[in-house]
């Protein structure tokens, strides 16, 4: 009669009837747990044979091609000592000094490392030297064109042009001396215009001029000298005939932050530049541009202070954006984007904001291409841990599928040289697609399903043989 509630709830735990039911009631949840856990495994399990299947596909058919370009190079570097030493008083009143790291070696012209990263014209690739040297690639050697000329064209993309069946190399043409506008500006050259080389085969480049110029009289014009004129692409629209080009555009103190474009009725120009905008009224630094398999085209942009970027679709003429857009890597401060698809998944290659310095880049993936894009980590492979962290001391700029050869890539980068920008290197690079990405995804709660992105360090490379004999 005075039993209390707790009195109550230890007699009925203690009633042999409850102690069955709670048995049975944990018997079940455990039963249907284990049931859903095994669910879980077998879909999982079925998911990676399958993978598993079409990666032994492919690698079947193209690993003895692509064994030489997937081998992981490695390389030691030698810091010099410390420079100077400096008083006691002064490191009292300034405190102690930073310590001088690799990218202070690579930006110092005077470093003894300085001519590792930017070898003279002794050891240039030079088409017209045939030999051992022949169609091998020296990541950051001067690269000379069929008239014996440096390069010029940086910040670029390629387009293959199935007409002529030759590839066209459009880039930021840098020749002329390297200035900074006041003293906390960036080191910059005034607008020469975009330069486009054409090959067969992706190693000897002609030089077919400069398609686009630098207005040297109209100050308002977008493309007057004191302008910033960066990272042109080109494209062709089907529909029009058009060869495309987008470009980043912006004023000396980069606050004008937008997107021009230009039309031709030939790769080889001259390309008529039509305006310029800020594309869904954002910001626009670095950009690039991709046309996918079904003919759309689409523009994706740095904004918001470099914070994020952007991604939306172009009208169908390629003029312009249409008002769709979607913010992808929100707050990640990524730029320099170059993007690339294989197997019906979209991939990105993204650097950090550090000015001219090199960065550690990343690597994304999407099922859509407007997202949501998911970061898979630094794709670098070889080299060495600063090698890595410095993609390679460059900077993404575009990636060239290679016909015939499924899951292989070029991964087309600048080293560049803000001393003398002229002199700024290229650094192409194999990059493959292929295995389990080896690190999780941010957003993605389950195992990770995306195919890994890998982009191979060598001091020196070249296409197989058997690629070469296609092209």
């Amino acid at each position: 009669m005075g039993e209390t509630a707790g009195s109550r709830a230890v007699s009925l735990n203690s009633h042999p009837a409850a102690r069955t039911f709670s048995g049975t009631r944990c018997s079940v949840s455990l039963v249907l747990w284990s049931l859903v856990g095994c669910i879980l495994m077998v879909h999982f399990y079925s998911l990676i044979p399958q993978k598993d299947k079409g990666e032994i596909r492919i690698g079947s058919s193209h690993l003895s091609v692509t064994r030489e370009l997937e081998e992981v190079e490695e390389e030691n570097l030698y810091l010099p000592p410390p420079r100077g030493k400096r008083s006691p008083r002064a490191v009292k009143r300034r405190g102690p000094r930073k310590p001088y790291s690799v990218v202070d070696e690579f930006l110092d012209e005077s470093s003894e490392l300085h001519a590792l990263f930017f070898p003279d014209r002794k050891s240039a690739i030079d088409p017209n030297k045939r030999g051992k040297d022949s169609m091998y690639y020296y990541p950051g050697r001067l690269w000379l064109d069929t008239e014996g000329n440096p390069i010029q064209a940086h910040g670029g993309g390629i387009l293959f042009d199935w007409r002529t069946e030759t590839y066209y190399w459009y880039g930021e043409n840098k020749d002329g001396p390297t200035y900074q506008a006041h003293r906390r500006a960036a080191a910059r050259i005034d607008i020469i215009g975009v330069s486009c080389y054409s090959s067969k085969d992706l190693w000897e480049w002609t030089n077919e001029g400069i398609v686009l110029s630098g207005e040297g009289t109209n100050a308002t014009h977008d493309l007057h000298v004191s302008n910033v004129l960066e990272r042109p692409k080109v494209i062709y629209n089907d529909k029009s005939g058009q060869y495309v080009m987008w470009m980043h555009i912006d004023d000396a103190n980069y606050t004008k932050a937008s997107a021009g474009v230009a039309v031709s009725d030939s790769p080889t120009g001259p390309f008529t530049y039509l305006y310029s905008m800020r594309p869904h009224d954002f910001e626009s630094r670095d950009m690039t541009i991709f046309k996918d398999d079904d003919g759309k085209a689409y523009l994706i942009y740095s904004s918001e202070d470099n914070s994020e970027l952007h991604i939306g679709p172009l009208t169908d003429d390629y003029l312009n954006v249409t008002r769709v857009m979607r913010r992808i890597l929100v707050g990640r401060h990524r730029e320099a984007p170059a993007l690339f698809k294989y197997e019906g998944t979209y991939y990105m290659i993204t650097s950090g904001c550090t000015g001219w310095a090199p960065n550690r880049a990343l690597a994304h993936a999407a099922e859509s291409i407007m997202g949501p894009w998911e970061t898979m980590g630094n794709p670098c492979v070889g080299g060495n841990k600063i090698f890595r962290s410095t993609t390679f001391f460059a900077q993404s700029t575009f990636v060239v599928p290679l016909p015939g050869l499924p899951g292989s890539f070029i991964f087309m980068a600048d080293r560049w040289k803000p001393a003398e920008l002229r002199d700024s290197r290229y650094v192409w690079l194999p990059l493959t697609v292929g295995g389990v990405a080896d690190e999780p995804l941010e957003y993605n709660f389950g195992f990770p399903l995306w195919s890994r992105v890998s982009i191979y360090w060598h001091r020196r490379w070249r296409f197989p043989e058997e690629w070469q004999r296609t092209t």
